[in-house]
């Protein structure tokens, strides 16, 4: 099978309804190497580049999990889009973006399938999200 580790996807087919930004982008700490006088950020095993993490909102409302954690392999810090007028969050789009499912085991003794999602940069929307521009049932709206 062609599918192996990540797997590479645009913003809208991950996020439909679009993302909205919670917080800040912060450094991921490698918590192998921290303790707890001294934080490490965490390096992208792929690039070798500092990963920075942020929570969104998946504006989806059939989504299970509404916030959804994304981390970016990037240089520098990403600096989010400006907040929009009028909205309590900042929405945002993802570039490079990646997904790898892996198997949580749940408190039950089950596992829960998840995903785990990193990009290589953010941006500010460019227009509509896909389902909203089509409606929810993809026929216009």
């Amino acid at each position: 099978m062609a599918l192996n580790g990540q797997i590479p996807m645009e913003h809208g087919q991950a996020f439909a309804f679009g993302t909205y930004m919670v917080g800040e982008v912060e450094p991921k700490r490698d918590f192998d190497k921290s303790t707890r006088e001294q934080a490490i950020q965490e390096l992208d095993r792929d690039t070798g580049l500092p990963l920075w993490q942020l929570d969104v909102v998946d504006a989806d409302p059939e989504a299970r999990d509404k916030t959804v954690r994304v981390v970016i392999a990037a240089p520098v810090q990403p600096v989010p889009p400006e907040a929009a007028p009028g909205l309590p969050f900042r929405p945002v789009e993802f570039e490079g973006l990646t997904v790898r499912a892996y198997v949580s085991q749940q408190a039950s003794g089950r596992g829960k399938l998840m995903w785990s999602f990193k990009a290589t940069g953010m941006r500010a929307p460019a227009g509509k999200p896909a389902a909203a521009a089509t409606g929810a049932n993809g026929k216009g709206g």
